[in-house]
C-alpha cells in the first residue's frame, strides 16, 4: 500500500511520458523536462502523474507512476543534456520540474478509448480512486472549482521571480551519470550533489 497518495485537494498534472529513458531520468535525476512553447498553462501543482506511451510495451497506455512536484526553473534543453550540445532543439527552453520520489499505483489507471494524451489536470480525490483515464476528468461544479484553483496557482506563478540556482552542477553527460548510478558505481547522495534541485 501507498503511504503518501496525493490529498484528496491536491492539484495533479497528468503529462505524458514519451519514452523508457524518460522514465529512468524522473528516476534517478529527479526531474521532468515540459518544453516551455508547448508546456500547459500551468506547471506550478502538487503532483505530476505520467501517462506511459506505447514504447512501454506491457505497460503503455496507463498511469502507474506519480511523483510530488517540488520545484521548478526555466532552463535550456542543453543545460538539461549536455551530451546532447548539437540537438536541434538544444538552444530551445524547458521547464524542469524538480521531482520528489518515484511512486507507483497499486493498480494502473488505464486509457480504455483515450489513447491520445497530451496534458490533464485533476485533483487528488479523482486520481486515487480512477480506475480508467475518463475517470480523471472533473465536471461540473468540482470542475469550476479545480480551474479557479488552477487560475489562482498561475497568478502567483507568473508574479513569482524566475528561479535562479546560487551554485550550478557540475558537468557531466547524462548518460554517464546514468551508467555510473545503474553500475551501482553512484550512490544516490553522489548523484544528487551532481544534479542539486533548486526549489521555487
Amino acid at each position: 500500500m501507498l503511504s503518501h497518495l496525493p490529498e484528496p485537494e491536491a492539484l495533479i498534472l497528468v503529462a505524458v511520458l514519451p519514452n523508457p529513458r524518460d522514465l529512468q531520468i524522473a528516476r534517478t535525476l529527479g526531474w521532468y523536462r515540459l518544453r516551455a512553447n508547448k508546456a500547459p498553462k500551468v506547471i506550478n501543482v502538487d503532483y505530476i502523474a505520467f501517462y506511459l506511451t506505447a514504447k512501454f510495451a506491457a505497460k503503455k497506455w496507463q498511469i502507474c507512476h506519480f511523483a510530488k512536484v517540488t520545484g521548478h526553473e526555466l532552463v535550456t534543453r542543453q543545460d538539461l543534456i549536455r551530451n546532447e550540445a548539437d540537438h536541434p532543439r538544444a538552444s530551445d527552453r524547458y521547464f524542469k520540474l524538480q521531482l520528489g520520489a518515484i511512486q507507483m499505483l497499486d493498480a494502473p489507471i488505464l486509457a480504455t478509448t483515450w489513447r491520445r494524451i497530451t496534458f490533464l489536470y485533476t485533483t487528488g480525490a479523482h486520481f486515487v480512486s480512477a480506475a480508467t483515464i475518463k475517470d480523471l476528468v472533473v465536471v461540473g461544479q468540482e470542475r469550476d472549482l479545480l480551474w479557479t484553483a488552477l487560475k489562482e496557482r498561475k497568478a502567483h506563478f507568473d508574479a513569482a521571480e524566475t528561479t535562479t540556482p546560487q551554485d550550478q552542477p557540475i558537468d557531466m553527460d547524462l548518460s554517464l551519470l546514468l551508467a555510473l548510478q545503474s553500475l551501482g558505481r553512484l550512490d544516490e547522495a553522489t548523484l544528487a550533489s551532481f544534479t542539486k534541485p533548486f526549489n521555487d
